[in-house]
């Protein structure tokens, strides 16, 4: 399992859960990404999307300003 980081900070709805699902796609089913995002939606754009794309959402924690997200690549 590796652990892959995605700042998306500054960025408004739906970039973060865009750019999220573009930086998974490489990705082996089991690897984490860490989506840092201060989008005020993401609270339910993330996990919505990863219930969606058959992706877990692990951990949520707040981190500052911002929310951290850890999501294991489904598949």
């Amino acid at each position: 399992m590796t652990i892959h980081d995605l700042d998306a900070t500054g960025l408004l709805c739906p970039l973060p859960v865009l750019k999220a699902r573009k930086r998974l796609q490489p990705l082996a089913a089991g690897d984490i990404l860490k989506l840092r995002a201060d989008d005020p939606a993401a609270v339910i754009d993330v996990p919505h999307f990863c219930a969606e794309a058959g992706h877990t959402l692990v951990e949520t924690q707040d981190e500052g300003a911002a929310q951290v997200y850890l999501i294991r690549k489904g598949g």
